[in-house]
């Protein structure tokens, strides 16, 4: 039990150091630093809420529109920015593999981390800030609003931890992967409602992970009268999967990796 005690400590201690690296690696530590991770996410959603409103008008699905778009937005720009930063990441951290207590995946969970941490913390600025001037309502079930992030969480980590190692198995993976990463759009429910939707639309995009753990974040927001549509166990038939493979994966490159 020692030992295990141990390792853990030592563990947290190389995650703690390794996003302290990331941080000021990112983001210097002139002007407002490492707070540029929250801004980020923040201005993009806000630019997009904007403009919605102006094509679209005050409402969307019965709801504020620019609450619609960031609640969806947010995670998406997570996944995009996770995705985009997991590429080569092992090779151009491969210096910190000098260290016994570095490992490939601690490179990979703290990239994930960073953009998690920093996501958050714009979703919950700008639901604070949208709040206070009567554009953004009291969370229906805060209970769904943590479990649909975290869905969209535990999806995000598991594409991250596949396409990583596949980024650095293949040159073809690396250059077609940021393109690709569009294509997520569509299917992740960011920007409609599953409700909104019908026949085979509504059943495809069910098909998506993502969708349903946004679906409860939304519910978790907006309450009942989106009708939302999500089921508990289905991401996770994708998810768990995806992350054994992606750890295999990750195994292999890790045994090929040229430490510089």
């Amino acid at each position: 039990m020692s030992s295990l005690s141990e390792g853990w400590d030592i563990q947290v201690r190389v995650i703690g150091a390794l996003m302290l690296r990331e941080l000021t690696t990112r983001f210097g530590r002139e002007n407002i630093g490492f707070l540029w991770i929250m801004v980020e996410p923040l201005l993009f959603a806000i630019l997009v809420g904007i403009l919605w409103r102006i094509m679209k008008g005050p409402l969307e699905y019965g709801v504020d529109i620019v609450a619609f778009v960031v609640t969806g937005y947010i995670p998406l720009v997570l996944f995009r920015s996770t995705i985009s930063r997991s590429i080569s990441s092992f090779t151009a951290n491969s210096g910190l593999m000098y260290h016994r207590q570095v490992k490939v995946l601690d490179v990979l969970l703290v990239r994930f981390l960073v953009e998690l941490i920093g996501h958050m913390m714009a979703y919950l600025f700008i639901a604070l800030a949208l709040g206070a001037f009567g554009l953004f309502p009291v969370p229906y079930d805060i209970g769904f609003v943590i479990l649909g992030w975290g869905y969209y969480a535990l999806f995000t980590l598991a594409v991250a931890l596949v396409v990583a190692p596949l980024s650095e198995m293949s040159e073809v993976v690396e250059k077609v992967m940021p393109v690709t990463i569009y294509i997520m759009i569509p299917f992740s429910g960011a920007f409609y409602l599953v409700s909104a939707l019908h026949g085979v639309a509504a059943t495809a995009v069910l098909y998506s992970p993502p969708v349903h753990g946004m679906e409860m974040m939304r519910y978790g927001i907006f309450g009942p009268s989106i009708a939302p549509h999500y089921d508990f166990l289905y991401p996770l038939k994708f998810i768990l999967p995806c992350m054994a493979l992606g750890l295999l994966l990750c195994r292999i490159v890790r045994r090929r990796l040229v430490v510089e």
